[in-house]
């Protein structure tokens, strides 16, 4: 089996969309809850392909050469998967909650190559 780790995309864009079409607290709060039902169901779906559930991510910093400084990007989340190919793993995502019910854009997947020897 190879390993796969899922990064969840939102967008300022989708994120604004998401308020636009449901304006009302509760409404929304009743949405982000049927999410988080549906993320659940999906992740025991999968139990045996899920190898590390991962978690939503918060604030980023960017480590350079020119030093730290805040920075945004677009990434909301991760997950980790094994599968037999990137196909496969990738199948495991098709109409996933994170852009059926919540703000969320899309999944982007990549493989987690192994690491050279020294």
């Amino acid at each position: 089996m190879k390993k796969f780790m899922a990064v969840y995309i939102g967008t300022a864009a989708a994120f604004e969309k998401f308020q636009k079409d449901f304006p009302d607290p509760q409404s929304r709060k009743a949405r982000e809850q049927a999410g988080m039902q549906a993320w659940f169901a999906w992740a025991d779906k999968h139990a045996k392909a899920i190898s590390d559930t991962g978690a939503p991510l918060g604030k980023t910093k960017r480590i350079g050469a020119d030093g730290i400084r805040d920075t945004r990007n677009n990434l909301a989340g991760y997950t980790v998967v094994q599968a037999k190919s990137h196909e496969a793993a990738a199948r495991l995502f098709e109409n996933h909650p994170h852009f059926t019910l919540f703000p969320g854009e899309s999944v982007e997947l990549m493989e987690c190559l192994p690491m050279p020897d020294r």
